[in-house]
């Protein structure tokens, strides 16, 4: 039995993948060579690769257009870009590049909203879905979308009392959405979500607050998400259906209701042996909507996805180099990496998420387990197995070269959630951020976003 890790790769996935290949032992992302973007930018090293977000937006309509075809249905689709998932100017423009809209989650988001439209990125015809628990602050910014003539803003409703707020500040007609409180899985530790109303409160409101106001606002939009994310079982269908059943009943007293909006949740390839029938399960989302509309004799509804991870979150890569090994007994071999996973990939600290993690280099070598550690001075700053498997494998450290260690497919969330640019733990810096995309010509090019975080601007902050 050979013993390279590219050996062990071959005899336990299908090989090689979409957007990632090896050339001569050295990994290849998308078609980049990362070795030799490592020897001009060095590690630890942040990679954006801009082309990707267009790709996943193209797939995702181009599978709702043939879903659409498949059950000839007449409503329309809408794909929103989920701006918490990453907020950076790169990642917004690129995504609008592709004819999609876009889903808020607070105040802030909608100065970049007005940025945007300055920039020409977006218009006021361009759909904005208004999410969240909403402060005055957030409530003010929306209505003076609204006023300025900004035409598809639609907050949708997390209370009861948040209309109260437009009914005083928009002085012109609007629309509104409402989302309902999605039971949350069995091993949730709360039976019902905090966002949102309750499925049996709907009705009601529409009939007491909104019907008969049709000449100020209209109700729009059903809006659900599940945390667990779009998955083919009984959980979910359970879910969805009762929304889709809720629309049915409120579209016979409520003409103007003609859409649902379905959120985000669509999973992304966190390991090699990941499967998931991305057509399948849009097919059946949209089979299921037009049979409850047919049995109640309803239009059917415009749909709206509110995608982010799946948008952006296979564009980005996060490469370290290994600095050091240590045996610290029988069983553990620890690979030290130049930078933290706490601070950089927080997600697989905070909610033990885990990554397509794969060498870079010395695949011709041969493997072992180890583990991965971060340099910070926390017991918890480590990395010990894949989502397919309870271990980490990778090659074996001999030679000259150091051997290079990427986590692919990161690009949601992290740096977010890490406070990309402030003070990290044990004050470890930001890394240098890459990005590779066209420029105008065309030509795909790459360039520094950001350089490695310096420790003038963490004292800065601490007030040093």
């Amino acid at each position: 039995m050979n013993n390279s890790y590219a050996d062990l790769v071959k005899q336990t996935f299908n090989w090689p993948q979409e957007g990632i290949d090896v050339k001569d032992g050295k990994l290849f992302f998308n078609g980049i060579d990362l070795n030799a973007l490592i020897d001009k930018y060095g590690t630890p090293l942040k990679l954006s690769y801009l082309p990707k977000i267009g790709s996943q937006i193209k797939k995702a309509k181009k599978m709702f257009e043939n879903a659409f075809k498949k059950h000839r249905y007449t409503g329309t689709y809408n794909y929103c870009y989920c701006t918490k998932s990453s907020h950076f100017s790169f990642v917004v423009e690129e995504a609008l590049k592709n004819d999609i809209h876009l889903e808020t989650s607070y105040a802030y988001d909608i100065e970049i909203i007005k940025k945007l439209y300055a920039r020409r990125k977006i218009n006021k015809e361009t759909f904005i879905i208004c999410n969240g628990y909403k402060q005055k602050s957030y409530t003010t910014r929306i209505a003076q979308l609204l006023n300025s003539g900004f035409k598809n803003v639609i907050p949708v409703l997390d209370n009861k009392d948040e209309l109260l707020n437009y009914k005083k500040s928009v002085k012109v007609p609007f629309k509104l959405g409402i989302r309902i409180a999605a039971e949350e899985e069995p091993t949730f530790p709360f039976y019902t979500s905090r966002l949102g109303f309750r499925a049996r409160d709907v009705l009601e409101f529409y009939v007491d607050k909104i019907e008969g106001n049709e000449d100020r606002f209209q109700l729009k939009m059903l809006h659900i998400f599940l945390n667990k994310g779009i998955k083919d079982d009984i959980y979910y269908w359970s879910e969805l259906n009762k929304v889709i059943n809720l629309y049915c009943q409120l579209k016979k007293i409520c003409p103007e209701l003609d859409s649902i909006n379905i959120g985000g949740g669509f999973p992304i390839k966190h390991s090699l042996g990941f499967e998931y029938d991305y057509q399948f399960m849009i097919n059946e989302i949209v089979g299921n909507i037009k049979k409850a509309c047919k049995k109640n004799n309803v239009p059917m509804p415009n749909i709206f996805t509110e995608f982010g991870s799946y948008t952006v979150g296979e564009s980005m890569a996060h490469i370290y180099s290994v600095i050091g090994e240590k045996v610290q007994n029988d069983r553990e071999n620890w690979y030290m990496i130049d930078s933290s996973f706490i601070t950089t990939l927080p997600d697989t600290w905070g909610i033990g998420e885990k990554f397509l993690m794969l060498p870079v280099n010395k695949w011709d070598s041969e493997y072992q387990r180890v583990v991965l550690g971060g340099i910070t001075c926390d017991s918890h700053d480590y990395y010990d197995s894949e989502e397919h498997v309870n271990e980490v494998f990778l090659p074996k450290t001999n030679g000259a070269e150091p051997l290079r260690v990427g986590f692919f497919h990161t690009g949601a969330y992290q740096d977010q959630i890490s406070g990309y640019g402030g003070i990290k733990h044990c004050l470890i810096p930001s890394p240098k951020h890459v990005i590779i995309g066209h420029d105008k010509n065309g030509k795909l090019v790459d360039w520094v976003y950001a350089k490695e975080q310096s420790a003038q601007s963490m004292l800065k902050i601490l007030g040093y």
